[in-house]
């Protein structure tokens, strides 16, 4: 191919990189900041992924005629690949972390007595996706073998109260703190979108002057969460057990 062609395939890598970024980075944060709706901004992103894709390729065979033809666009081949490379690898480094996590939505430590949201009205769909709840118990056990009540050696209200803090800390939306009841409602936040999960922490005595404590993370939107609530979840009552 001529220079001509080298350089058209160069700058059109970067464009498309460019356009796809740009796209992308438009909707997530129009959803962000709630002008438009959370998974339409998701949808800026997983439509502007397949051009990226394209620009990924054709930055590679840019590049390689850059090199042959003695890189007469070097700049905007090497950009467009570099930008496209970007933008489809964390994609793809966030698809391949989560291809484990089962299609649900709402986890939690204990499903034979699943703690209850007051102050917070989940969604009338909240099992949207599935057929019924015997199904996403299924789910669950399978995808999240490790998510288990964990016993503190603190009484309930303190635990809810540092509870709170730590929730506060992870910059959530408490919602309801009730800690002679032994509980906790807040609203946690995910991704550069702020996709808006609901919490439930509940807190029971064990009889021993110790805290069972149990916890719900849900999402208010979209079938499956890649995994993001559970993670939550386990980070969570990591940190929990550790403060003194």
């Amino acid at each position: 191919m001529t220079h001509k062609w080298t350089r058209a395939l160069s700058w059109l890598a970067l464009l498309l990189a460019l356009g796809a970024t740009i796209v992308a980075f438009t909707g997530m944060t129009l959803a962000r900041v709630d002008r438009i709706g959370k998974l339409e901004g998701f949808g800026y992103l997983a439509s502007s992924a397949p051009f990226a894709a394209a620009a990924l390729v054709i930055g590679l065979i840019a590049i390689i005629l850059n090199w042959r033809k003695g890189w007469p666009a070097r700049r905007a081949a090497l950009l467009g690949f570099l930008i496209a490379l970007g933008f489809v690898g964390s994609l793809a480094v966030r698809v391949l972390m989560s291809s484990d996590a089962p299609m649900i939505h709402d986890a939690t430590t204990d499903l034979a007595d699943v703690p209850q949201f007051e102050a917070i009205t989940l969604p009338d769909d909240n099992l949207r996706g599935l057929d019924n709840e015997a199904k996403w118990v299924a789910l669950h056990e399978e995808g999240y073998p490790d998510l288990r009540s964990v016993v503190l050696d603190r009484p309930v209200a303190q635990t809810i109260l540092d509870a709170e803090t730590l929730a506060e800390e992870r910059g959530w939306t408490i919602r309801a703190v009730e800690p002679e009841e032994g509980r906790l409602e807040a609203t946690a936040y995910a991704s550069y979108i702020r996709f808006e999960d609901e919490v439930v922490i509940r807190v029971r005595p064990d009889g021993a002057g110790r805290s069972l404590v149990d916890m719900r993370s849900t999402s208010r939107v979209g079938i499956g969460d890649l995994g993001v609530n559970a993670q939550r979840i386990h980070d969570f009552l990591e940190d929990l057990a550790a403060v003194r």
